[in-house]
């Protein structure tokens, strides 16, 4: 179930480290041909098949044995094992719940309590920015204010709200927006119409929701274009999505935080409403109008 974390112990890190395949997605255009192939093979089951053995990452890849271990030292890693170990690391900081962190304790009160979740959360934001590619953010502005694409977001238990106010935003800027719900008996009649000219928005940070990652998969394979708003340790919607935008959400607390998110949503609206002010603009007015209005 997507659900509200925190950093792996009680402290508050200036923002969770860049996961693997983050750093993977920012590298590729310096891998060689053959780095390529094994970065594309990790990134699309990730990170499971960088939990096989060598010989069978290597065949997947279609690379040699050699091949993958000169891939993984480029990644700064020592060995395979040492590798391993960090996705395994990784794997277990994704699947976290609320309450594997430990209890609040005797941390300050008042306003020490709201000054440290204000300094975790400043972090937060200025390590989201700057793992976010401005090329990637830029990409994603260009399709959501392409106005013969049809924009849907959707979102888990928590995420879900973040949806609804991205789409909320979005129906006054442009046409053809609208939410999905997560669950299955809600979207099998909706997913049905989704095809190449659509773009679906997904919202999902650890725990991941299987649901939401259901409904991606099958936009996906509809030819829908995917857009991921996710954590460092990236959904497993990240396999099918065309662009991932992570914000970092660990906070001195047994709850994630959503500012990061948060602050992706409002740049993209932002953005978004400037591109397109020549026809944004009326619709905005006719908005104030019908408010007046009523």
């Amino acid at each position: 179930m997507d659900g509200q974390l925190m950093g792996n112990d009680g402290t508050m890190h200036s923002g969770a480290a860049l996961s693997l395949a983050d750093r993977i997605r920012h590298e590729m255009e310096a891998f060689t041909p053959r780095e390529k192939r094994a970065a594309h093979v990790l990134l699309s089951h990730y990170p499971f098949a960088g939990l096989e053995t060598v010989a069978e990452f290597a065949a997947r890849a279609g690379i040699s044995a050699p091949s993958v271990l000169r891939f993984v030292t480029r990644l700064g890693f020592s060995g395979f094992p040492d590798f391993q170990k960090h996705l395994r690391e990784e794997l277990e900081a994704r699947l976290l719940s609320p309450l594997a962190k430990a209890g609040p304790g005797g941390a300050g009160q008042g306003a020490s309590d709201l000054a440290a979740f204000a300094d975790a959360t400043v972090g937060n934001l200025r390590a989201t920015v700057e793992t976010i590619a401005p090329a990637e953010f830029e990409a994603v502005v260009a399709l959501l204010s392409d106005p013969r694409r049809h924009i849907h977001f959707t979102g888990g238990r928590f995420t879900g709200a973040l949806a609804r106010y991205a789409e909320s935003h979005f129906r006054i800027v442009r046409s053809h927006v609208d939410y999905i719900e997560g669950q299955p008996a809600l979207w099998r009649d909706r997913v049905i119409e989704i095809g190449r000219r659509d773009v679906l928005v997904a919202f999902d940070i650890r725990r991941y929701q299987e649901d939401v990652i259901a409904l991606c998969e099958t936009a996906a394979r509809q030819g829908a274009t995917v857009v991921l708003l996710t954590d460092p340790w990236l959904s497993p919607i990240a396999r099918v999505a065309r662009h991932v935008l992570p914000a970092h959400i660990a906070a001195p607390s047994n709850w994630d935080s959503s500012a990061g998110l948060l602050l992706i949503v409002e740049a993209l609206v932002g953005a978004v409403t400037r591109r397109l002010w020549k026809t944004a603009k009326p619709r905005m007015e006719a908005v104030e109008r019908l408010r007046n209005e009523g």
